[in-house]
């Protein structure tokens, strides 16, 4: 893991990429910014977190390094180590999270457990939207208090390293890194409710699109050519045809605009002391 720090002081900011060793962009997000060499107003650090994996250019080496926080030290498995030394690092800071994906081309956040915190950075994000992951909550790093990730895009594209930059830069706006006003961006807020899951040995093919709404008695996806019908009416997140293999996606409701939501609580809690914000 590389840890690299902008201006001068203990930073309680951090951006973190390469989490997924396939998906670069928040790497070369992080390189572009220290290339840059930007006069800061307070500290940060830029984490570049699984060399390993992204060295061989593998999602991970182990274990899903997004599936296994808090981690462990003791544990045979590179992924459980590192959970444990990223968590330390990022442990009072205000963090971003960077990855991205196969199944959608534009920039969206992620966060789990909402609080005033997570609120107010996600708010000001050049991002589609901000959805929210806790029903499905299963140690990924958006759980933690004061962390909120992005999906900046196609997997391994062009696009999503400079849809990573922007949010970058805008991150480190918000929270008083880098001079000047963030983005009055105000994204509409989705709230999962449910996976939806393949039946092992299909085809599938995924019809309709992400962030749009589906409508209650619509088809929006066959398996080997049987149409999947909408029950209720839903809007897709992270639906693809091959983003995995036992997952299609994910079925979320809108909330309407993220500045609308009632949140409790600043996130000032701690994932490593056992405490979740509700």
């Amino acid at each position: 893991m590389q840890v690299h720090t902008v201006g001068s002081g203990p930073p309680d900011v951090a951006v973190v990429g390469g989490v997924h060793g396939d998906e670069p962009c928040g790497v070369r997000a992080i390189e572009r910014l220290l290339d840059a060499d930007p006069d800061v107003e307070r500290p940060a650090k830029l984490i570049v977190a699984n060399e390993r994996a992204l060295e061989r250019g593998v999602r991970y080496v182990d274990t899903d390094l997004n599936r296994t926080l808090p981690g462990d030290p003791e544990s045979d498995l590179h992924e459980d180590r590192l959970a444990h030394e990223l968590l330390a690092e990022v442990e009072g800071c205000t963090t971003l999270g960077i990855h991205s994906t196969v199944s959608y081309e534009n920039p969206f956040a992620s966060v789990a457990y909402l609080n005033e915190r997570k609120r107010e950075v996600a708010a000001h994000l050049p991002v589609d939207g901000v959805v929210d992951f806790t029903v499905v909550a299963d140690g990924r790093s958006a759980e933690l208090p004061g962390f909120v990730d992005i999906e900046a895009g196609r997997q391994g594209s062009d696009a999503a390293v400079d849809n990573a930059y922007d949010c970058l830069l805008a991150f480190l706006r918000t929270t008083g890194v880098l001079p000047s006003d963030p983005p009055d961006a105000d994204p509409a807020f989705y709230e999962v409710t449910e996976p939806v899951y393949k039946d092992p040995g299909r085809t599938y093919r995924f019809l309709a699109e992400n962030f749009e709404r589906v409508d209650e008695g619509e088809r929006f996806a066959v398996a080997d050519g049987d149409p999947l019908v909408a029950e209720m009416s839903f809007w897709p997140v992270l639906m693809s045809d091959h983003g995995h293999d036992s997952l299609l996606g994910y079925r979320s409701i809108r909330r309407g605009p993220l500045s609308t939501l009632p949140v409790s609580g600043d996130g000032t809690e701690s994932m490593a002391n056992g405490a979740t914000d509700g």
